[in-house]
């Protein structure tokens, strides 16, 4: 059968695949447009596998939300290059909404959730590594599926977060999602610090004691150390912060004068806990040279 541009042009926009790699899926496979659709689905996993032990620590938190239900997704590239191409937000995108539709509760139940396009986010994953030549992971999941106010907010495509509070409006709601993003607390109330950080901590401002300080009476002392560990329980956690929309006040009297209580914080950044490779390309490219 003979490959006509219109069927290279046809199968180009099914797959959103390149010129050549669509002549040669149609040469593969005798002009049959569905079995050469069907190669390059295959060359793309393949592709994929390939890629898939290379670094990605860049790319996108895409969110999706419907009432009380929401869904935060960090979803990696290579280079923030590729993060901002726009066949890979519009993959990010539909991961999202396939995330808050499926119900999936992790990443690895997210990859056999459906796209819009009739894919898993497993195949669409290896065609957008196919599309654009990087590794791609769809690597993080959060939901929160709730009957009280869910806030969300994404700052830039690099942080998510996602606030669930009892009482008060979807208003503050969101501008504690936007304070969790600025000031990352590690905790959410004082009674959420555990009590080992709270022991080192107290070690720690003990070893930073002088002596004369160490050696006075116990009740004094212990005053002391319990109102160094105060502030230190104040600046790692959420109601202990000055809220940033208000920094007149703390998160937590902000959260009584709105009539709400926090339940639960969720913030995930991009690339946090990967461990980044720095290349040296003027290195790189002498020893090409030497070759």
């Amino acid at each position: 059968m003979e490959i006509t541009a219109s069927l290279v042009k046809e199968l180009r926009e099914r797959t959103g695949a390149g010129m050549m790699e669509c002549k040669k899926a149609l040469t593969e496979n005798k002009g049959d447009i569905d079995a050469a659709g069907e190669w390059l689905r295959k060359q793309g996993l393949a592709k994929a596998d390939k890629k898939a032990s290379r670094v990605a620590a860049e790319g996108r938190i895409v969110l999706a939300q419907d009432g009380g239900k929401a869904v935060l997704v960090e979803i990696n590239s290579e280079t923030d290059f590729v993060a901002n191409d726009d066949n890979f937000k519009a993959f990010a995108n539909a991961v999202a909404q396939a995330a808050l539709a499926s119900g999936a509760a992790d990443v690895e139940a997210l990859k056999a959730a459906k796209l819009a396009s009739g894919e898993t986010v497993e195949e669409g994953r290896a065609a957008i590594v196919a599309k654009i030549g990087e590794n791609v992971q769809v690597r993080r999941l959060v939901r929160v599926d709730s009957a009280n106010n869910v806030g969300a907010y994404l700052h830039g495509s690099r942080i998510g977060v996602l606030v669930e509070t009892k009482g008060g409006d979807l208003e503050f709601a969101r501008g504690v999602a936007m304070h969790v993003a600025a000031m990352n607390p590690p905790y959410n109330k004082a009674s959420d610090v555990p009590a080992a950080f709270l022991a080192k901590e107290k070690e720690i401002e003990l070893a930073k004691m002088s002596e004369k300080d160490r050696a006075k009476p116990a009740e004094i002392l212990e005053k002391i150390i319990g109102g160094k560990i105060a502030k230190i329980v104040n600046e790692n956690t959420l109601y202990g912060q000055p809220y940033v929309l208000d920094t007149d006040k703390s998160v937590e009297a902000a959260a009584k004068a709105a009539g709400a209580d926090v339940l639960a914080f969720h913030r995930i950044a991009v690339g946090e806990g990967i461990e980044k490779v720095v290349e040296d390309y003027a290195a790189e490219v002498a020893k090409a040279m030497q070759v």
